[in-house]
């Protein structure tokens, strides 16, 4: 299995999500010291899941007009355009100046949501949830470089809080710019990239497998951002635990997310998606049922680490299924669909999480997800006998 690429995009994945860490720490941080109305205070966060989701097909459409490797560099660069606004908005003390900064570092982080396409179409289709899984733990070492450069970083500037550690930020996506740039080539690069096809976008996307491989990835995507947002609320300020706890129940979800990457690639191709789909699914059912359980720190740790786990095995495997649903002339299109359904939906119950919390709380909260895992397990079963999927 080639790893030349897959070398390059874990390095580019680490970046994102040490950049990605850093703006969903300090965007509240930051937020509320610039602005007197507290209640505003993480609209900065808000507003760059919004403009992840409203540039997910606009990304895709982008790659398939220049290709990975250019769309991919421009969107670093502009990341790195975004950590200098953030940190210049912070310096003249401008609260909407640093809005519009996570509003464009939004948009490279709708393009970091490609890489795993870039890396199924590094190596031959029969590693492609491998690949996935190798470019996924990336972000294993983005959790610790990401909170290093908050920890480290927050006086390198003096009189500018955290302008050091925004700066290191821009500097990692010139080097992840300069990096896409000896990315290989990709399979389905020779087709070009205004090829025909004879397959409508509705015949693509009304297939039962693609159907069931974007539910997947929705569900997974869904349900994690969900539950995820409202934990630090329910937590520290509805039940009182200290910020301290919080955080290592919040460390413990995502080294859940990413750690099983070493794993899970090699698991699908052994047992196939739609088993481990499966487990994916009902680990998510069991993180939901232990929240009802109960609301002590044990509690929080169990059901998010299953959280994390239980959307790292469906969103791997929703993946790899999905990209048995097209051709490479088709892939660009089914993409973008997939894509607006994943952080269409993950934008949304990143927003609504907060309103459950404070007006239905913790235990209607992880109510809401069971109808939802319920589906996809129905669907699963479905699907199980068609051709398209690798049992």
């Amino acid at each position: 299995m080639p790893l030349r690429n897959l070398s390059i995009l874990l390095i580019c994945q680490l970046i994102s999500a040490t950049g990605a860490i850093v703006l969903v720490t300090l965007g509240g941080i930051i937020g509320s010291s610039l602005t007197q109305n507290q209640a505003l205070a993480t609209l900065p966060v808000s507003i760059m899941v919004i403009s992840i989701a409203a540039t997910t097909v606009p990304a895709t459409l982008l790659m398939r007009s220049i290709g990975r490797k250019h769309g991919s560099t421009l969107a670093s660069l502009s990341a790195a355009v975004a950590a200098l606004l953030a940190a210049y908005a912070v310096s003249i003390s401008s609260f909407p100046f640093f809005i519009f900064a996570a509003a464009v570092f939004g948009i490279n982080m709708a393009f970091t949501q490609q890489y795993r396409y870039a890396a199924v179409e590094s190596v031959d289709q029969k590693y492609a949830s491998r690949a996935i899984s190798i470019v996924l733990i990336g972000a294993i070492g983005g959790a610790f470089v990401g909170s290093e450069l908050v920890k480290h970083g927050h006086s390198w500037i003096s009189d500018v809080p955290y302008g050091g550690t925004l700066t290191g930020v821009s500097i990692l996506y010139v080097i992840q710019a300069l990096l896409f740039q000896t990315l290989g080539p990709l399979r389905g690069d020779e087709h070009g990239t205004t090829t025909l096809t004879h397959r409508t976008l509705g015949q693509i996307v009304t297939q039962p497998v693609y159907i069931v491989a974007v539910l997947g990835g929705t569900v997974a995507y869904g349900v994690m951002t969900l539950i995820m947002t409202a934990t630090p609320l329910s937590m520290h300020i509805h039940d009182g635990y200290t910020l301290e706890a919080t955080a290592n129940v919040i460390r413990g979800h995502v080294l859940g997310m990413y750690v099983p990457s070493l794993v899970s690639g090699i698991l699908i191709e052994r047992l196939g998606t739609i088993k481990m789909m499966t487990v994916g699914a009902f680990a998510l059912l069991a993180s939901a049922v232990i929240g009802l359980q109960g609301q002590t720190i044990s509690h929080y740790w169990f059901a998010l680490v299953l959280l994390g786990v239980g959307w790292n095995f469906l969103y791997v495997g929703g993946t790899t299924m999905l990209t048995l649903t097209y051709s490479m002339a088709e892939r660009f299109k089914a993409q973008a669909v997939n894509e607006f359904c994943v952080f269409g939906t993950s934008a949304t119950a990143s927003l609504l999480a907060g309103t459950v919390i404070y007006v239905y709380g913790w235990y209607t909260l992880v109510l809401i997800p069971l109808p939802l895992l319920v589906s996809m397990v129905v669907g699963l079963y479905l699907v199980r006998r068609d051709p398209l999927v690798r049992l």
